[in-house]
C-alpha cells in the first residue's frame, strides 16, 4: 500500500454542509489514484450504511468513514461495526481536524475537495471468505444499479443489496 497526494490539500473556506461531500470527493479521487474503485453509502449486511466502500483489484476491501468535525466523530460510534464488513477500516477527515482523536488502530486520510492524502495506512484485518463473497456481491449490485440509474434516472434501487 502506498502513501500518494493526488491533489494539493487546500483550505477553501466551506460550510459545515460542504465539508463532507468535499471529503468524500478528496477520498474517492486518492482511491482511484490507489487502484480502488469505491461506492459511497453502501449498505452493510447489518442494516448500516458505509460512507465509501472501496475494492481492491485482489477483492481486498476497505471502509472508509467520513467525519466532517469533531461533534460528528463523538455522536457516531456506528463505525465500529465496519470492521466485521472490510479488511481495512479508514477514517477520511479534513486537513483541520484533530486527527490525534481518531483510533490508531484506523488509517487515515486527510482529503479537500482537490484531493487527499493516505497519512496512515491501516491494519490489515481479513474478513472470512463468506463475508467477503457477500461484500462483493454488495458491491457489485449498487455500483451496476446507480450505472443503470444514470442512463435511466426513474430506476429506483432495489429493496436490498
Amino acid at each position: 500500500m502506498q502513501t500518494n497526494t493526488i491533489f494539493p490539500l487546500s483550505s477553501d473556506a466551506l460550510s459545515s454542509q460542504e465539508i463532507a461531500p468535499a471529503i468524500r470527493r478528496g477520498t474517492l479521487r486518492l482511491l482511484h489514484a490507489l487502484g480502488y474503485a469505491a461506492v459511497a453509502e453502501l449498505p452493510l449486511g447489518s442494516g448500516r450504511r458505509a460512507d465509501l466502500v472501496a475494492l481492491g483489484a485482489g477483492a481486498e476491501i476497505w471502509i472508509v468513514e467520513i467525519k466532517s468535525c469533531v461533534a460528528d466523530f463523538r455522536a457516531d460510534r456506528k463505525w465500529q461495526e465496519y470492521r466485521q464488513h472490510c479488511d481495512r477500516l479508514l477514517f477520511a477527515v479534513a486537513p483541520e481536524f484533530p486527527a490525534a482523536m481518531l483510533p490508531e488502530d484506523a488509517g487515515l486520510v486527510i482529503a479537500d475537495a482537490h484531493g487527499g492524502a493516505l497519512v496512515r495506512e491501516a491494519p490489515l484485518h481479513a474478513i472470512p471468505p463468506a463475508r467477503r463473497k457477500a461484500m462483493l456481491v454488495r458491491f457489485g449490485r449498487a455500483a451496476a444499479v446507480r450505472l443503470a440509474q444514470t442512463h435511466d434516472p426513474g430506476l429506483n434501487e432495489p429493496a436490498e443489496f
